[in-house]
């Protein structure tokens, strides 16, 4: 499964480009047997997606429901992990069918094909970029923390819709104009008929560009996604992170507060890079033998497309970490999670009366531990 969703989901790299666009028949080279890698999609992939499904309902479930109990007026913290949850939870909504394609055939047609496509882009972009508004809200309240509050507010509440939702958003228009069914056993036809499907064939969901100018499309995708999927949220990240680290680490008081926010900022970071680097180094490899930049025999060319069929789960498990990262750190919001558990099993009498008693109780951690770092 591709990120800019060129490809089958079950069949990475550049196969698609030497069986279905027929680009591969003008060069000389002849195609490397895939047999045993296909083999190992239909197995792998089906069973880390459904891991990566069940963990990420489970975690960003609970954040949403957390969230929508609290009735009061929630801060800027608040409000990114309600983003974050929101669009990882809709990212792994998609995975079962992708995990059905992988193992058979896509049995939803050319509707969910489309639809699927484009709920899958527009929350996985808006995931990454999400992260970098949390990086940058906590360098402005940490680092700006003085004159920072107003800004903070304009960026939680107007400017992630421009800058997180509406780029996403734009992104999934390939989407509606190139994700189509398609018979691997024919040429570049999509089917619009979703029951059309013989015992020889194998009906796959996926991004079909003109024939001449196949590699060229796929190209620019990927490098599409490496850049604004990858890029630059990752220095944005990398940047704000290293400021926030160099200004904790100054100053001689609450240094065992201050240590403790020093391990979760490098903790953030770590995992950001550790999911999405792997993957985006393998599709650019890919695209350098695409290219013809780099020489790509079949034994390189199995590498890489193993490399990308591992560490591609790999990447989407991050969603499953965001709930732990961002959320379930924050003390506050573990109480307000067992306050939420422990209410639903009450009446609503004594959840009146225990709320009149303690005064609402805040899903997440207050705006000074948000400016320590420490709500991640």
């Amino acid at each position: 499964m591709e990120f800019d969703i060129s490809f089958d989901f079950s069949d990475n790299s550049t196969e698609n480009i030497s069986e279905e666009s027929g680009d591969f028949d003008m060069d000389d080279e002849e195609p490397c047997d895939r047999v045993v890698r296909n083999h190992f999609n239909k197995i792998f992939l089906p069973t880390v997606y459904g891991i990566i499904f069940i963990l990420g309902i489970i975690g960003n479930g609970l954040v949403v429901v957390v969230m929508g109990y609290q009735k009061k007026v929630k801060t800027m913290t608040d409000k990114y992990r309600l983003h974050l949850s929101v669009a990882d939870l809709l990212f792994v909504l998609t995975l079962p069918f992708w995990a059905v394609d992988a193992a058979k055939t896509w049995y939803f047609g050319s509707f969910l094909c489309v639809s699927v496509h484009m709920i899958y882009t527009v929350n996985l972009y808006s995931s990454v970029l999400i992260l970098a508004f949390i990086s940058l809200d906590r360098y402005l309240a940490v680092v700006r923390a003085t004159n920072s509050q107003a800004t903070r507010k304009l960026l939680a509440s107007r400017v992630i819709y421009v800058g997180v939702w509406l780029p996403a958003a734009l992104l999934t228009v390939p989407d509606l104009v190139f994700a189509r069914l398609q018979d691997r056993e024919s040429s570049n036809f999509p089917f619009l008929n979703e029951s059309i499907e013989s015992a020889d064939s194998r009906i796959v969901c996926q991004h079909i560009y003109p024939t001449e100018e196949s590699r060229k499309w796929t190209v620019g995708f990927r490098f599409q996604h490496i850049i604004v999927g990858f890029i630059l949220p990752g220095l944005v990240i990398l940047i704000c992170y290293c400021i926030i680290i160099s200004k904790l680490s100054q100053g001689s008081k609450g240094q065992a507060l201050k240590r403790k926010a020093v391990k979760t900022t490098i903790i953030l970071m770590l995992c950001f890079f550790s999911c999405w680097l792997p993957y985006c180094v393998g599709i650019f490899l890919d695209n350098l033998m695409m290219l013809k930049v780099i020489s790509s025999p079949c034994k390189l060319q199995h590498a890489v497309e193993t490399w990308i069929s591992i560490t591609e789960p790999l990447a989407y498990f991050h969603c499953c970490l965001n709930p732990i990262l961002y959320a379930f750190l924050g003390v506050k919001f573990k109480t307000s999670a067992r306050s939420v558990l422990t209410a639903s099993s009450r009446s609503s009498q004594k959840v009146t009366l225990m709320t009149k008693k303690r005064g609402p109780i805040s899903s997440v951690s207050t705006e000074s531990e948000s400016s320590s770092v420490l709500s991640s």
